[in-house]
C-alpha cells in the first residue's frame, strides 16, 4: 500500500491508500485542506483534532447541500420523463382535413364550348384574313 504525504491546515500526515487511489487522495486532502485553511483564518490556531473534525462537518454540510440539489434535479428529471411518456402514450392527433376546391362538370363543359366557339371564331378570321 502506497503512503502518500497530505497536509492539512498547515499541518503534515502520512496516509495510507489503496494501489491506483493516490490521486483520489490528494483530491480529497484539497478539499480538506480548503476547509482548514478557512477555520485558521477566521479562528486562528486550533488544536489538530478540532481543526479536522471542524473541516469534515464544513465538508459533511456542503455534500449535504448538494445531495439536496441533485435531489431536487432528479425530481424534476422524474416530473420531466413523466410528461414525455405521457406525451408520447397520448393518441395522434386527427389529420387535418384540407379542402380542395372542385370545377362543377357543368361548368367544365361551359368552359369546353367557349374554347370551340373561340377556336371556331379563330378559324373564320384567319380564313377571311388570306382571302
Amino acid at each position: 500500500m502506497p503512503e502518500v504525504a497530505i497536509s492539512i491546515g498547515g499541518r503534515q500526515f502520512e496516509v495510507s491508500c489503496q494501489e491506483g487511489e493516490e490521486q483520489f487522495l490528494h483530491s480529497a486532502a484539497k478539499m480538506l485542506d480548503t476547509e482548514a485553511q478557512t477555520l485558521a483564518s477566521q479562528i486562528g490556531r486550533i488544536p489538530e483534532p478540532r481543526m479536522l473534525l471542524m473541516a469534515g462537518l464544513m465538508l459533511a454540510d456542503k455534500t449535504a447541500a448538494m445531495e439536496k440539489k441533485v435531489n431536487s434535479v432528479e425530481q424534476q428529471l422524474v416530473g420531466v420523463q413523466a410528461e414525455l411518456t405521457a406525451l408520447k402514450n397520448q393518441p395522434a392527433p386527427a389529420p387535418e382535413r384540407i379542402e380542395v376546391p372542385v370545377i362543377p362538370a357543368g361548368v367544365r363543359e361551359s368552359l369546353a364550348e367557349i374554347a370551340a366557339r373561340t377556336e371556331s371564331l379563330a378559324s373564320a378570321i384567319e380564313e377571311k384574313g388570306q382571302a
